[in-house]
């Protein structure tokens, strides 16, 4: 059931969830093209942002205002404790958030989508994509970042952090993208865990697309390349790009991202 959000973001609309929380998005619905006389559908795209961030960043907008010129469909939406929507932050884990994904798939959404992943939201869009492999005409990461709070976090932490999470549940960290520390939980490490994906192959066959930059500080490039290897798909491609760092938000960067989206979506549609 979606309703008219009258806080935060007058022109969002929300999608209630069973567990009555709700979860805040944009829909723009696809228009029909005709090319050649041949009506031709392309796929619809959903945007999934990363760890702490929201659907009005950069790259969701541009993709926003690239779907509106072309006629395709788009979705951009917060995960619970993100945003517009509701919960608490320390609430959330990744598996609540990929299922959050999923009911944006099922419910927001009609036919083959691309999904588009950025950070955190790399991850989000693979777990989205082996739940339904059959909505899920394509991928695009930006600095994708599967198994992250392992292999970023819990694995990167010293004896002391590690102590202060077991023990009071949650470590804040400090962060060079908000004012704020991030809110680290124990039930984000340990849900995390049940979602790993790099220890195996992947059993995705669609076409991947992997945008990284080459000084990321925060996701080495080097896990969008393990990445590929792990996918079953045979079209996965990786850009690299020379000194990107993790935004990835600049003008030729948001370019590069509305390019790749566009060609893959006349691959696939």
């Amino acid at each position: 059931m979606a309703i008219e959000k009258t806080a935060n973001d007058v022109a969002a609309r929300t999608l209630a969830r069973a567990d009555g929380t709700t979860i805040a998005y944009h829909r723009t619905r696809a228009d029909e093209r005709r090319t050649r006389g041949t009506k031709v559908t392309l796929p619809g795209i959903i945007f999934l942002s990363g760890f702490m961030s929201d659907m009005t960043g950069s790259k969701a907008l541009a993709l926003e205002t690239y779907a509106r010129t072309r006629g395709q469909a788009f979705v951009r939406f917060d995960y619970l404790g993100h945003g517009a929507s509701s919960g608490r932050f320390e609430e959330g884990t990744i598996g609540r958030w990929a299922d959050d994904a999923v009911a944006v798939v099922d419910e927001l959404s009609d036919g083959p989508q691309i999904l588009v992943g950025s950070s955190m939201g790399g991850w989000i869009m693979l777990l989205a994509a082996l739940a339904r492999p059959e909505r899920v005409a394509g991928l695009v990461g930006i600095a994708a970042a599967p198994d992250f709070t392992e292999t970023l976090m819990w694995n990167a932490f010293g004896p002391e952090i590690r102590a202060t999470i077991q023990r009071d549940g949650v470590y804040r960290q400090p962060s060079d993208y908000d004012e704020g520390p991030y809110p680290i939980t124990l039930r984000l490490i340990e849900d995390g865990r049940d979602h790993l994906l790099m220890d195996k192959p992947i059993p995705i066959a669609c076409p991947v697309r992997l945008i990284h930059g080459a000084v990321d500080p925060d996701v080495p490039y080097a896990l969008s390349l393990e990445l590929m290897d792990r996918l079953e798909s045979a079209d996965v491609e990786v850009t690299l790009v020379k000194g990107g760092g993790h935004r990835l938000s600049e003008p030729q960067d948001l370019a590069r991202l509305t390019n790749a989206v566009a060609a893959l979506s006349d691959q696939v549609g």
